[in-house]
C-alpha cells in the first residue's frame, strides 16, 4: 500500500529519470562544495552525469503519452511487436525502411513500415509504447529532437519521421 496517491505516484514515475538525474546532481554538488577538495573531482563527474540523466529523461518524458490507449508494445531483442484489439504486427527494427507519424486517426499513431508486409500502426499512447524511445533511437541518422517536436505538434497531417537510405546510389541499381 503507498502513502501516495496514484496520480502522485503516477507523475513522479513519469518523471523518474530527471528525479534521479538531479538527485545524482545535487550529490555531486554537495560532493564539490562539502568535505574536501579530495572528493571534488567525483562531484563534478556526478554532477555532469546528473546533468546528462536530467537531459535525457526530459527526452523521455516528452516521448511517454498517457499508455492507456489501445494495446500493447513489447520491445524485444530488435523487434517491435504490436498487441492491438484490431490489428497488430510485429516489425524487425533492423528492417524497418520507414518511420511516419500518422496524425489522421486519434490518438496519432507511429507507422513502421519493412518491406514484404503491411504496415504496423502503433497508437502513441498504447500501454509499452514508452519502450519505442530507445527503439527509434537506435535508427541510425534519426533526429531525435525532430521526431519529439513532430510527436509535440497538433498538427493533422501526417510526417515522415525517419527513411531508411539505400545501400547503393541509384545509378549504380540501374546498371
Amino acid at each position: 500500500m503507498s502513502f501516495l496517491r496514484p496520480e502522485a505516484e503516477e507523475a513522479l514515475w513519469r518523471w523518474r529519470e530527471v528525479l534521479i538525474g538531479l538527485a545524482v546532481a545535487l550529490v555531486g554538488l554537495w560532493l564539490v562544495l562539502g568535505p574536501g577538495l579530495l572528493l571534488a573531482v567525483p562531484g563534478y563527474v556526478l554532477m555532469v552525469g546528473g546533468a546528462a540523466f536530467i537531459w535525457i529523461g526530459v527526452q523521455r518524458v516528452r516521448f511517454r503519452k498517457t499508455g492507456l490507449g489501445a494495446g500493447a508494445v513489447q520491445v524485444v531483442e530488435g523487434q517491435i511487436s504490436y498487441f492491438g484489439p484490431l490489428t497488430g504486427g510485429v516489425v524487425a527494427l533492423r528492417e524497418i525502411e520507414r518511420l511516419s507519424l500518422e496524425r489522421g486517426n486519434y490518438p496519432a499513431h507511429w507507422k513502421l513500415e519493412q518491406p514484404g508486409q503491411q504496415p504496423v500502426m502503433i497508437p502513441v499512447n498504447a500501454a509499452g509504447a514508452d519502450a519505442l524511445f530507445d527503439a527509434f533511437a537506435a535508427l541510425p541518422g534519426l533526429r531525435t529532437e525532430r521526431m519529439l517536436a513532430e510527436l509535440s505538434d497538433d498538427k493533422t497531417l501526417s510526417v515522415v519521421i525517419w527513411e531508411r537510405k539505400p545501400l547503393r546510389p541509384r545509378s549504380a541499381l540501374l546498371h
